[in-house]
């Protein structure tokens, strides 16, 4: 769709970049292939491109693999807390050939906010490294929407790794968790390589966002082929802990098969935390485009009315 000069005086390139991101998610389900219609749907009809998507029944989608809005549904109002980790491991990888996780992040969570936006929903807006960087309540006026953009464009600007932002999430977790309206859907964007010396404590932090019958998802940002596949050519590397600034020259074969072990063990006891605590845990590849993130989201929100 062409955007036209006014557009651009009135919207930030991010938000206009949400917006195409939102269109073209929108676009692809409905033109998904039509699967196991019945009459029992008479309630609802046909979504027609261009308007509102607040009143897609998601789960029906889920289904038939068909956009439906429902007829007759009340207008119901939610608060969305999104929450970025900006610490020096989400500027990974910064080769240039493929976006880094913050910026898929950061692009991910404005989608987001322009669909919380366009459903009339209050978004608030949480960033951490080593420190909270912001963390705004929920609202719904523009100027308040304006702002929360303009915070995440800020971070894409800023696209050099500072070594040694090192990941707080635990603390900072806990202290987002106690500012949270009751009620909120709370969306967290983050690889959870934390630096707590006792990995219970960020397990902890998770549990803490559960209270005041709060609804959380948590997206695990990875470069899934080189963090969590180790796909490296077999020659010697240098790698760097972005966050410490700690250099290991290896060749990558020697601890090819050691690390994706471990890797995998985190993994299942990060999915174990989160089932127990009721909190939806979702894959989030950099490499997988925002399908993945949207879908789920969209999901989450239509279950909470």
């Amino acid at each position: 769709m062409p955007i036209s000069q006014n557009e651009i005086q009135q919207l930030g390139h991010l938000e206009l970049l949400a917006r195409q991101v939102v269109e073209g998610f929108i676009t692809g389900l409905h033109k998904s292939p039509f699967h196991g219609f019945s009459v029992e749907f008479a309630e609802h009809r046909l979504y027609n491109k261009g308007e509102s998507t607040k009143h897609i029944d998601w789960r029906l989608f889920g289904r038939t693999d068909k956009l439906f809005v429902k007829r007759y549904e009340e207008e119901t109002n939610l608060r969305c807390q999104l929450i970025i980790d900006n610490s020096s491991s989400m500027h990974f990888p910064e080769d240039g050939k493929v976006q880094s996780k913050i910026n898929f992040s950061i692009h991910a969570a404005a989608a987001i906010a322009y669909m919380l936006r366009q459903q009339r929903d209050a978004v608030g807006l949480s960033i951490f490294s080593d420190k909270i960087e912001i963390n705004t309540k929920a609202r719904s006026s523009s100027v308040h929407h304006k702002m929360l953009f303009s915070e995440m464009e800020k971070r894409i600007a800023d696209t050099k790794i500072q070594t040694g932002t090192k990941t707080m999430g635990a603390q900072a977790l806990h202290e987002i968790a106690e500012t949270i309206h009751q009620r909120s859907l709370v969306i967290i964007f983050s690889d959870m390589m934390d630096n707590s010396e006792n990995p219970e404590e960020l397990f902890s932090a998770l549990q803490h966002l559960k209270h005041n019958k709060h609804e959380v998802v948590l997206f695990h940002v990875t470069d899934k082929r080189t963090e969590e596949d180790f796909k490296f050519e077999n020659r010697p590397y240098l790698f760097v802990d972005v966050e410490s600034g700690e250099e290991v020259k290896v060749h990558s074969n020697e601890i090819r098969d050691t690390y994706i072990n471990s890797m995998k063990e985190f993994k299942h006891t990060l999915k174990l935390r989160c089932a127990q605590y009721r909190i939806d845990f979702i894959e989030a590849d950099i490499n997988e485009g925002y399908r993945n993130v949207l879908l789920p989201y969209l999901l989450k929100r239509e279950r909470m009315g």
